[in-house]
């Protein structure tokens, strides 16, 4: 396992994902599901940020009191199923500043190929976390990082839902310096691509698209 990689076994993390993993969990039931579990991902993926104090007034005296410090952290969304974790980590980090980055995997190659690209300013001094529910293959997970870092960002963190073996080989290969945490690490990939046991296509199970 890559020393890069965190799993969340977190009780209430690894329930939901039995839950979206059946295939009889309805589309809405399983953006609700990816709402929460992104909740609770977030906690983990956002452990060390950097700290600082301020003075405040409480009800009863004047205290030192701790915030973050810094620019607002970024979140990067690797279009479309990316927005799932999105949402539901904009929910507790609602001032954070939010990038996109379309990327569609073609079937034969397996290759990413981009369609979108647009990213906050400043990422140079910013946490940047790049958002996908799936870590298959890691091409189109390496690529988004590879174009995050030419914007500039510098601490980055991979954030997924499912992580397969060889996706995660290849982040650390292509990027040994970004974190991947993931609520699974799962047994392999299928000669499709995709992610076995799994859980299907996030993107069609969100939005109901076959």
């Amino acid at each position: 396992m890559s020393s890069t990689l965190t799993i969340v076994d977190h009780p209430l993390v690894q329930h939901k994902l039995t839950l979206m993993r059946r295939t009889d969990t309805s589309t809405a039931v399983f953006k609700q599901l990816l709402r929460e579990i992104s909740h609770l991902l977030a906690y983990e993926v956002t452990r060390e940020l950097d700290m600082t104090t301020e003075t405040i007034e409480t009800p009863i005296c004047e205290m030192e009191a701790p915030v973050i410090a810094g620019r607002k952290l970024a979140l990067v969304s690797i279009l479309r199923a990316g927005n799932g974790l999105l949402d539901g980590i904009v929910d507790l980090i609602p001032s954070a500043r939010v990038g996109f980055i379309g990327l569609y995997r073609d079937e034969e190659t397996l290759k990413p190929v981009q369609y979108y690209n647009k990213l906050p300013a400043n990422l140079d001094e910013r946490l940047t976390i790049v958002v996908d529910p799936m870590l298959a293959t890691g091409n189109s997970s390496a690529a988004a990082i590879d174009l995050v870092k030419q914007a500039g960002a510098t601490n980055i963190r991979f954030l997924c839902l499912l992580a397969a073996p060889e996706g995660v080989a290849r982040m650390a290969e292509a990027h040994p310096d970004v974190p991947v945490v993931t609520a699974a690490l799962d047994e392999k990939l299928n000669e499709k691509g995709y992610i076995v046991p799994g859980l299907g296509d996030a993107g069609d199970r969100m939005f109901g698209t076959k």
